[in-house]
């Protein structure tokens, strides 16, 4: 059974309890999207949002995860406690997190078996930085990328991928049709002998995600929805985006 698409919000640092009313206003003018809807705040937002949402239509993740469910570590969340807050995901290996904090994929696919092991969806993240992409080496980073950051027991119900090239994140530029359409094709290729059988694990493209781009993004193959970054802030710029997906 296919898995509904999935239009996931990452506020990154941004945002704060003002913001929510954005969420509000998300809601009822989309209060029943075909596919499935995904917000992830500043984990100090989780739990007033999920106040907010109520029984709505909108999930709750978090944008990081310890690999460890306790401990002495401050400033760190564990998944349980993210779940314990609301959350239904977590996004790791995110580019900001690989490059900003050195998180290797090792790092990522312990971060992911502790998210599901708390019961949360784990969106691992991979993509090519700019020189990668100049050098021809795309593809293989994509390969080594997945090898490397999936955990054993990774399957469509706890895992989403999402293919955000580092250097379209936040610049405005995005790949062109057929340069996603390859990668989601060898992700799609890959996944299919390290995961377990079943549905597809869903995929996601991300990096400059637009109302004005999203429809031509999601009728490529393999493109199960968004990682949205910027246009998830607003609720008009998201709603068109989860409008685009929906008639994908």
């Amino acid at each position: 059974m296919a898995l509904r698409k999935l239009a996931a919000g990452n506020w990154k640092m941004n945002g704060d309890l003002a913001s929510l009313g954005e969420i509000e206003s998300l809601m009822a003018a989309h209060p029943a999207p075909r596919c499935e809807v995904l917000v992830c705040p500043p984990a100090v937002l989780l739990y007033p949002m999920k106040a907010r949402i109520g029984q709505g239509p909108v999930a709750l993740g978090g944008q990081d995860c310890h690999h460890k469910a306790s401990g002495a570590h401050t400033g760190d969340i564990s998944a349980p406690q993210l779940a314990d807050a609301g959350a239904g995901y977590v996004i790791l290996g995110h580019s900001e997190r690989r490059a900003d904090h050195g998180e290797t994929d090792a790092m990522v696919a312990a971060k992911a078996a502790a998210a599901h092991a708390a019961g949360l969806t784990a969106i691992i993240c991979v993509g090519e930085t700019e020189a990668q992409r100049d050098a021809g080496e795309t593809l293989a980073v994509i390969a080594a990328q997945l090898e490397g950051s999936i955990p054993v027991g990774s399957d469509a119900a706890n895992t989403v991928i999402a293919y955000e090239p580092v250097w379209a994140i936040g610049t405005g530029r995005t790949p062109t049709i057929d340069q996603i359409a390859e990668v989601h094709a060898l992700m799609r290729e890959r996944l299919s002998g390290m995961v377990a059988a079943g549905a597809p694990v869903r995929l996601l493209y991300g990096g400059s995600v637009k109302p004005g781009n999203a429809g031509e993004i999601f009728a490529v193959p393999h493109v199960d929805g968004a990682l949205v970054g910027g246009a998830s802030l607003k609720a008009a710029d998201f709603g068109a985006i989860i409008t685009a997906l929906d008639a994908a």
